[in-house]
């Protein structure tokens, strides 16, 4: 068998990854505009960067790609901070190490301080799974029929954090209606016991909203979820998946043994009040 060839971590690749989740972010907020327009819901770019807002407890509402198209000046901090004062919102940017040390100087004497780091991993489409799949499972693409059952299913999969219950279904029910944004169901008995996301842009992959409900876990659901994941991607042309994790977290390490690697640690950085 021959090795899947991993890209080298550069500008292009970072450029790559950090475009994929901006317009993941960017069509969530398209699709949270038409389903509910009170929230007002938009999106902006600003040298290079996207900025998202969805609400200002949101945490999509910040922006992506700061600094690795085009250099950070004022005049662009000026635009993006209008843009999420003006709706009421903190002025959050998820920023790249590979946008270069003086992104981060820049916003450190604006009086930015960073809150949140952040795993990018990629690996290739074609990089196969590894692990046994459990026979017993069956895993589909979610369809119109799934428009009760997959965000239930979401939900009770989220069940230890019912302080956002209410937000994950939202996410849920928005990511139904994305055309870029197919899910997939696991079952087991014909009961579903798992979900999960991912949203596609040029070629790339971004995996998201895995969860099991707590009786279906140790049932290799989700081993089964980015095989079934992976194989939609590459039917529709994608060549590289991505995910964001937790530095040193359970979900990093079980990105690691299926062959996912670290592009870089992102750092999130919020303007101090």
């Amino acid at each position: 068998m021959v090795a899947p060839l991993y890209p080298f971590v550069d500008l292009a690749l970072a450029r790559r990854l950090e475009t994929a989740e901006g317009r993941a972010n960017a069509g969530f907020v398209e699709a949270r505009a038409r389903l509910e327009p009170a929230v007002g819901a938009t999106w902006m770019t600003a040298g290079g960067a996207l900025a998202m807002f969805d609400g200002p407890g949101s945490p999509m509402t910040q922006t992506f790609g700061l600094g690795i198209h085009e250099p950070v000046t004022d005049d662009t901090l000026d635009a993006l901070e209008w843009f999420f004062q003006s709706r009421g919102a903190s002025v959050c940017h998820e920023v790249s190490p590979l946008a270069g040390v003086e992104v981060y100087a820049r916003l450190h004497r604006r009086g930015y301080a960073p809150i949140e780091a952040g795993s990018v991993m990629f690996r290739p489409i074609d990089a196969p799974v590894i692990g046994a799949m459990n026979p017993l499972l069956r895993v589909r693409e979610v369809t119109p029929a799934d428009a009760d059952a997959y965000p239930a299913t979401v939900v009770k999969g989220w069940s230890e954090f019912p302080a956002i219950q209410s937000f994950i279904e939202g996410i849920a029910r928005i990511t139904m209606a994305r055309d870029d944004s197919p899910s997939v169901i696991a079952e087991l008995d014909e009961v579903p016991i798992a979900t999960g996301a991912m949203n596609l842009w040029d070629g790339m992959a971004l995996m998201a909203g895995a969860s099991t409900v707590p009786e279906g876990r140790r049932q290799g659901a989700q081993l089964a979820l980015l095989d079934a994941r992976l194989r939609i991607a590459a039917a529709r042309g994608c060549d590289l998946a991505m995910m964001v994790a937790v530095p040193g977290s359970a979900s990093q390490r079980n990105a690691e043994r299926q062959g996912f690697r670290i592009a870089y640690t992102r750092v999130k950085w919020e303007l101090s009040a």
